[in-house]
């Protein structure tokens, strides 16, 4: 566990790293109006991987991008939740192993029993190769599952205001992908508490 989460790091700060003088300038004239190129980095792309690539590459990684902040944001959430101390009610499993004996955070992988772990990634299987995607051809855009079925009304908002919405999704997954990393890392410390920085502001979380 420890190796990848030093995987991990390497990567996220290998995107951060400082923008290459060789990026190439077409690039940037090919992407710097999409969506998420914007104030205060504008066009991001420190480690050139939409240098010479066509739009279907782009919305490829868009996609990516989209799916990891979605899967992200429900990370924080329920890690947030379980902090809380809100658990399902009963058992998990057959031998009297209960939801709320099940730890927040990493430490959940080694309590939760083996075939729970097993239906949890045949369930996100499913999902990803039947579901979460645009079985339909109806999307209007890169991320779109919608297939008809869900609308939440959304064809009632303006052009501009799904613009913003998609931004702020955008954003937000952004900034989720970064904080559950966080989280992880600061299990992995000496002092494992997730919530590290809330105890240096003087508000420890019980975790």
């Amino acid at each position: 566990m420890k190796l990848a989460i030093a995987a991990t790091l390497a990567a996220s700060a290998a995107a951060f790293a400082p923008a290459s003088k060789t990026a190439s300038t077409s690039a940037i004239k090919a992407f710097e109006g999409e969506l998420g190129a914007q104030p205060p980095l504008g066009f991001y792309d420190p480690l050139g991987l939409l240098d010479g690539v066509g739009q279907d590459r782009f919305n490829r990684l868009r996609s990516v991008e989209l799916k990891h902040g979605r899967i992200s944001m429900l990370a924080i959430l329920g890690h947030i939740v379980t902090t809380a101390g809100l658990r399902l009610p009963g058992d998990i499993d057959y031998a009297g192993t209960s939801f709320a004996s099940i730890p927040t955070g990493l430490k959940a992988l080694d309590a939760v029993p083996k075939a729970g772990i097993i239906q949890i990634i045949a369930f996100v299987g499913f999902l990803e190769l039947f579901v979460m995607k645009d079985v339909t051809g109806e999307a209007e855009f890169v991320g779109d599952f919608r297939n008809g079925a869900l609308d939440f009304g959304w064809d009632t908002f303006s052009e501009e205001a799904k613009l913003s919405k998609r931004a702020i999704e955008l954003n937000n997954g952004r900034a989720a992908q970064m904080g559950i990393l966080a989280l992880m890392v600061h299990e992995m410390l000496p002092s494992h508490d997730a919530y590290v920085i809330n105890a240096i502001a003087g508000a420890p979380v019980d975790f």
